[in-house]
C-alpha cells in the first residue's frame, strides 16, 4: 500500500468508513443550518453558539481564542461575532479565572433553553441510535473517532507550521 491517499489500495471497509464520516459531516452541517434558522442567526453565529453551549455542557467553557480556532475565524472576526451574540442575549463573557484578563464564554440560560428545544425536536433519531447501540460498540466507535481526531489534529498542526513557513 502506498502513502499517496489518492492512489492507495483502500479496502472496501476503509472506503465505507471515509464515506460515512463525510456524510456525517455534511449532515451535521445541515443540522447546524437548521439550528441557525431556529435561533434566527447567521450560520457562523449558530455554529459558534453551538460550540459555546457544548463546551459549557461539558464543563470546559471556551475562551474567545479557543473558539476562534474551533470555528476557523480570526480573533478579530470572532470578536465581532461574539459582540453580535452578546447583544442578542445569547452569550455572556465572564472572568472566572484568577487571571482576570482571561475571558470565559457562557451561553445565557435563554440561549441554552432555546438550543435544548431544538435538540429535542432535531435530535430524536440521533438520541435513539445512541441509546440503542450496545456499550461495547459505542466504546469501539469512540476510540476510533478519538484516533481519527488525533490524526486530524496532527495534520492540522503540521499544516499550520507549513503555512507559517510560506
Amino acid at each position: 500500500m502506498t502513502d499517496d491517499p489518492l492512489i492507495a489500495d483502500w479496502t472496501p471497509e476503509q472506503i465505507a468508513v471515509m464515506h460515512h464520516l463525510r456524510d456525517w459531516v455534511v449532515d451535521f452541517g445541515e443540522l447546524n443550518q437548521h439550528l441557525a434558522a431556529w435561533m434566527r442567526l447567521p450560520g457562523a453565529d449558530a455554529n459558534a453558539l453551538g460550540q459555546i453551549i457544548w463546551a459549557a455542557e461539558a464543563d470546559t467553557p471556551l475562551s474567545p481564542a479557543r473558539l476562534s480556532k474551533q470555528i476557523g475565524m480570526t480573533t478579530g472576526a470572532t470578536t465581532i461575532l461574539l459582540n453580535r451574540l452578546e447583544a442578542a442575549g445569547h452569550v455572556q463573557r465572564t472572568r472566572e479565572s484568577t487571571d482576570r484578563r482571561r475571558v470565559t464564554l457562557r451561553p445565557t440560560p435563554a440561549a441554552r433553553d432555546r438550543a435544548r428545544q431544538f435538540l429535542g425536536l432535531a435530535g430524536t433519531e440521533i438520541a435513539h441510535v445512541l441509546r440503542t447501540t450496545p456499550p461495547a460498540e459505542l466504546s469501539t466507535v469512540a476510540a476510533f473517532l478519538a484516533r481519527m481526531t488525533a490524526a486530524a489534529d496532527v495534520a492540522t498542526l503540521r499544516l499550520g507550521l507549513t503555512d507559517a513557513d510560506g
